[in-house]
């Protein structure tokens, strides 16, 4: 048995099931006769799968678009300002998941000089920009569980949009050499492809890593959010995992490539865009509006008490340091009571006896 084959099983029985039909120029059933040949997938019911991730993409625009609706609804009933922080990162992780369905597109009309640009510039720079927010957002989940506080909104919108230039700047200048080099032909093989997106690899192992130290620190109801980011990116690497297994090797294996090529892209798309509403986007919403209970931060009225405990102790010493300071000046005959010292110690002095 060929144990590499394993992990792409899901994948695997996917398309399968979906008949992805074969190229032809007369229009399938389901399309009008003076439709272009390119968007024969959009409509074609012989080959359904082009219909159903059609179908998923539009849901997933319609569901991202009604978040972002409700989170600019829910900004006055937030009442921790601590969480009102991380609206521009969600906002700005909402459209980068909105443009990952609406990608999917991309994959589903065949591929030619128009869609190629469009397929290598945004997947790398969509998926940078969803991930730099993760990782924005880790970032201040690990500074509020150890302090009780984070980096400020701007920061973290600076740190996902410089994190996301780099891609930017990767993309384009592969778009750049490519024109050069064969004369302005778009293509790309499967090789090229996943080279591209080592930096988004990276992100992703980054954030994956961070966000397992989010579940260490005194502030507990913060390790919820850094929950949200490790569920959703153990998800997301386990279909990075799959389709790049599938794009690269198992298509070819099993002489599918390169019928099966768009679709495995497709799929990824549309699975990873769900997997960011499903276990990041709607968890965050509604922790962003839950009132704050007292047993969330039990460490802090502690550390709170400690503070007071401390303070007592330094006034404690200071009046113990005062006490011998004054004996040793009496004793050494370099204090000079006051009127009102002396009565203090008048009063205090034993009675005296007179003589008969």
């Amino acid at each position: 048995m060929n144990w590499k084959i394993i992990p792409t099983l899901p994948l695997l029985l996917l398309l399968s099931a979906l008949d992805l039909g074969s190229a032809q120029l007369t229009p399938p059933t389901g399309c009008s006769s003076d439709l272009l040949s390119v968007y024969f997938n959009l409509c074609d019911l012989d080959a359904i799968w082009g219909v159903v991730l059609e179908a998923l993409a539009v849901f997933g625009v319609l569901s991202t678009l009604i978040l972002i609706i409700v989170l600019l609804a829910i900004i006055p009933f937030i009442s921790d300002s601590r969480k009102r922080v991380c609206v521009p990162i969600q906002f700005i992780f909402l459209l980068g998941t909105m443009g990952i369905f609406g990608l999917t597109f991309a994959f589903i009309i065949k591929f030619d000089q128009t869609t190629c640009p469009t397929r290598i510039f945004l997947w790398g720079v969509l998926f940078a920009v969803c991930f730099s927010c993760l990782l924005a957002h880790v970032w201040r989940v690990l500074k509020l569980v150890r302090s009780g506080r984070g980096p400020t909104g701007w920061c973290m919108i600076g740190l996902a949009l410089s994190l996301t230039l780099v891609q930017v700047i990767i993309a384009i200048e592969f778009l750049v050499l490519r024109s050069v080099r064969f004369s302005n032909v778009c293509f790309y093989d499967s090789i090229d492809f996943v080279m591209l997106l080592i930096y988004i690899m990276f992100l992703m192992a980054l954030t994956f890593i961070l966000s397992m130290f989010t579940f260490c620190g005194q502030y507990r109801k913060w390790k919820k959010h850094g929950l949200h980011v490790f569920i959703t990116m153990f998800f997301s690497i386990a279909i990075w995992v799959v389709w790049i297994i599938m794009f690269v090797r198992g298509n070819v294996a099993l002489n599918k490539s390169p019928q099966w090529d768009n679709p495995t892209l497709s799929i990824a798309l549309v699975s990873n865009g769900l997997v960011f509403i499903i276990f990041y986007t709607i968890p965050e919403l509604c922790q962003m509006t839950s009132p704050a209970k007292p047993e969330d931060e039990p460490n802090d009225r502690a550390a709170q008490n400690q503070q007071r405990i401390g303070i007592k102790g330094v006034d404690n010493q200071v009046f113990i340091l005062e006490e011998p300071a004054r004996d040793v000046r009496l004793t050494s005959g370099l204090y000079n009571p006051s009127t009102t010292d002396q009565a203090q110690l008048l009063s205090h002095a034993p009675p005296t006896r007179s003589l008969p």
